[in-house]
């Protein structure tokens, strides 16, 4: 598109470094997500019956959710529910379509329970573990999420046929340890939770983000992240947000001959004043003026 064509040649840049669908591209290993995907790692190659990953609305679950699902070797055979399943329907069909299996709809509970055993014994004969991954988890019902606590008692022997990694947001860690989940939280073998990133995290964020995309020098300067990392509150979504919106506002300023566009922390300041950003913190006048936190090209290995 051609107006994608002016923004990328503005900053030199060969790609929207801040864009809201989840790619696994971009993907910044800061310590909570490093943390977040060992877990999911250590969950499912230790064979956990459910593995527990949580996190703020736009933390990044899903991103990191697609960047286990890339990194799945062929022994996984990975099922994908979301929270789209309706608590009036069999839970066991939306089972068996994540895994992609057809399903009759009129099948009873118990015809699908046989149709899905029938399916998690012919991949383990084949050599693979299923890993049913719910994602946007929070929304299931206590009865679904023990009804997807029994299923990881299917069996063979001593391997159990099928794991669970559920994401959801917080309010999810509290179902899980409310009263009567005993059982379900006991079957956790492995959990992890992403905060939101501080000042330091948020700058080595947006420069990793704009280094993918192509950047070779700082594009935002230190104190229009301090801005970006106050108005956000460090979660990743807001932060694409606002600092989309700040390259756009950016290309209305004329850098010196010679040099890449800036974005500083008063073109910051100029959308959070024009209202654009509506999920905006209140921020203190003077951030600009606030201690400036390093802003690495490229950030340090985790």
């Amino acid at each position: 598109m051609a107006s994608l064509d002016v923004y990328a040649a503005h900053y030199g840049l060969s790609d929207r470094p801040f864009s809201l669908v989840p790619d696994p591209a971009y993907l910044y290993w800061s310590p909570d997500h490093a943390r977040a995907h060992a877990v999911l790692e250590y969950g499912v190659l230790t064979c956990a019956p459910i593995t527990l990953v949580t996190g703020e609305i736009g933390a990044g679950k899903t991103t990191l959710m697609h960047r286990f699902l890339d990194e799945a070797g062929d022994d996984l055979c990975v099922g994908l529910m979301s929270s789209a399943w309706d608590a009036h329907e069999d839970l066991l069909l939306w089972v068996l379509t994540a895994f992609g299996e057809e399903v009759d709809t009129t099948l009873g509970h118990v015809c699908a329970m046989r149709a899905l055993q029938a399916f998690l014994i012919e991949r383990y004969a084949a050599g693979q573990r299923c890993v049913l991954i719910v994602d946007e988890a929070q929304n299931l019902g206590r009865r679904a999420l023990e009804e997807l606590r029994m299923l990881t008692n299917i069996n063979a022997r001593r391997d159990e046929l099928l794991q669970i990694v559920l994401i959801g947001q917080p309010e999810l860690r509290d179902a899980v340890r409310g009263p009567g989940m005993e059982q379900l939280a006991q079957r956790i073998a492995a959990a992890a939770h992403l905060k939101a990133m501080d000042a330091a995290t948020t700058a080595g964020y947006v420069a990793h983000r704009l280094e993918v995309a192509g950047a070779t020098t700082p594009i935002f300067d230190e104190a229009a992240c301090v801005m970006v990392a106050e108005a956000t509150g460090g979660i990743p979504r807001l932060v694409n947000q606002l600092c989309e919106l700040a390259l756009v506002y950016g290309m209305a300023a004329e850098a010196p001959a010679g040099e890449t566009p800036r974005v500083t922390a008063a073109t910051v300041r100029e959308v959070l004043d024009d209202g654009l950003f509506f999920a905006a913190r209140p921020t203190p006048a003077a951030a600009v003026a606030s201690e400036p936190v390093p802003v690495p090209l490229r950030p340090r290995a985790v």
